[in-house]
């Protein structure tokens, strides 16, 4: 635990660097593209996103997962992913011109064909990073996630001020791989051959069938929103809506991957120990929704003065969709580790059974209720999450004893916050004048909202005040304001 927590410390320092960066560029970048621009590439990424499913085809949750890592088992997981990287990078480059045509929109083929040379590279950093974040060296990571970042920063801005449009992403994007790979040579772990192997593959492939399905249907469900909105509707659409959701996943943006940082390999652990999942999963949810809902609440209260503060007036008529998303979002933020729960016990094709369900209500909710406006699509969108919750909910009791209303009774304190939260973000966004700018108006407020959600942390009791006082306790150590622990 100490190591995991030391690991996530380091990921999120690492991750909301990164993320802060990435969210500059992108607020820069709607002043340099136009919507349709930004369109296009959303429209295309839906597709490489799906791509990069079948390009792990599991080996990452395999390296993570496995008891016991031989070196012809870390031979067969780079072989299987060399071969399904390099089989996926000429699928999607071939495919470009008629997914170009379907979609009538020509921008689409050479943005996807240079996002497909990418494919190529990644398995020379992939197996590392797997093995990484197995052993929780996080800090090697961070090396290379901020090689990488600072990599993709550069280049967009410069590609866009240079007029590549939607090209200006495809090409940072390649060179951001580029630099990773590079980037993890010397971090390579000493036990890591170089070359491949075939050896023991089906025991990979095996558990890769499993994870694939479920992450293919994972990445289905997410890319459904910019498919159906694309043929529904236009590009501006796609584009405002993926503007929406950048909105909606801020929280997201900021915490990265700290937290799901290291979930599997925990929870894995845990499992092959003999010891039950609820209290960590409980426990778990409990933290991350005690921030991620006062967020969610926050951006839905105040998703106007967010949008015209970080993105400009043009991109306003996004606006009506972040309530619907941050709703969806609160629901989903539920059942966050299910996932790599039933991963870490080596059922990955369990959580494909929710998902399934959410694609079919989305595609129909997404039918019936389009009425040409955003507004309308992100309520379906909204729908459907609530309709595949109770599958979800029975799974989790079914397969880990955890039962619904145990779930929520754990919550009850992150809700209580969360609306709390939310409430003093209204009042006080209603006392300032409405003269002053967004952006002012949003930094005035920011420290007495943060003080609002830490004494309703305390007044409720949360689990997450314990974690903050163990995180700041050396902080404080060190300038002779608090004494640490014992």
């Amino acid at each position: 635990m100490a190591d995991l927590r030391r690991s996530l410390v380091i990921n999120f320092l690492s991750s909301s660097g990164a993320t802060f960066l990435q969210f500059v560029v992108s607020i820069l970048l709607a002043r340099i593209l136009s919507p349709s621009e930004i369109g296009i590439y959303s429209m295309t990424m839906v597709f490489v996103n799906l791509a990069h499913v079948f390009r792990d085809f599991g080996v990452t949750s395999y390296l993570q997962r496995e008891p016991e890592l031989t070196i012809d088992k870390l031979r067969a997981a780079s072989g299987v992913a060399f071969a399904t990287s390099w089989t996926i990078a000429a699928a999607l480059f071939l495919a470009s011109g008629w997914l170009g045509r379907w979609f009538n929109e020509p921008g689409i083929v050479p943005v996807m064909r240079v996002l497909a040379l990418g494919f190529a590279l990644i398995p020379f950093g992939s197996i590392t990073s797997a093995l990484l974040a197995r052993n929780f060296e996080a800090e090697k990571q961070a090396i290379v996630n901020g090689v990488g970042t600072i990599s993709f920063c550069v280049s967009c801005l410069v590609l866009g001020k240079l007029g590549y449009g939607a090209m200006s992403l495809a090409y940072a994007n390649l060179i951001n791989i580029t630099a990773c790979a590079l980037a993890y040579i010397p971090l390579r772990p000493k036990n890591l051959p170089w070359l491949p192997g075939v050896r023991h593959w089906r025991g990979v492939a095996q558990f890769g069938v499993g994870s694939l399905l479920s992450s293919c249907v994972g990445s289905l469900n997410n890319a459904i929103p910019d498919i159906l909105l694309g043929k529904l509707g236009t590009a501006r659409h796609v584009g405002l809506l993926s503007r929406a959701n950048s909105t909606v996943t801020i929280f997201s943006y900021i915490a990265g991957s700290t937290v799901s940082y290291g979930a599997i390999s925990y929870l894995s652990q845990t499992h092959h120990r003999g010891e039950s999942l609820v209290p960590t999963l409980s426990r778990a949810t409990a933290l991350l929704t005690g921030v991620g809902w006062a967020a969610l609440a926050l951006t839905a209260v105040l998703g106007d003065s967010i949008v015209m503060a970080l993105y400009g007036p043009k991109w306003g008529e996004s606006v009506p969709a972040i309530l619907p998303l941050a709703l969806a979002a609160a629901v989903g933020m539920m059942f966050h580790y299910i996932p790599m729960a039933v991963t870490a016990i080596g059922r990955p094709y369990l959580s494909a059974v929710p998902t399934v369900v959410t694609i079919l209500t989305r595609v129909g909710f997404g039918v019936l209720l389009f009425d040409g406006s955003l507004h309308g699509f992100a309520w379906a969108l909204c729908l459907a999450t609530i309709a595949a919750a109770p599958v979800t909910a029975l799974q989790q009791r079914k397969h880990f004893g955890l039962k619904f209303g145990v779930l929520l009774q754990a919550l009850l304190p992150s809700a209580l916050v969360a609306v709390g939260t939310a409430a003093a973000g209204a009042g006080l966004m209603a006392l300032l004048p409405s003269t002053l700018p967004a952006l002012a108006r949003l930094l005035v407020i920011a420290v007495p909202l943060a003080a609002v959600w830490y004494a309703l942390l305390r007044i409720t009791r949360h689990e997450l005040v314990g974690e903050i006082h163990r995180l700041a306790a050396p902080i404080g150590a060190r300038l002779g304001l608090l004494r640490p622990r014992v």
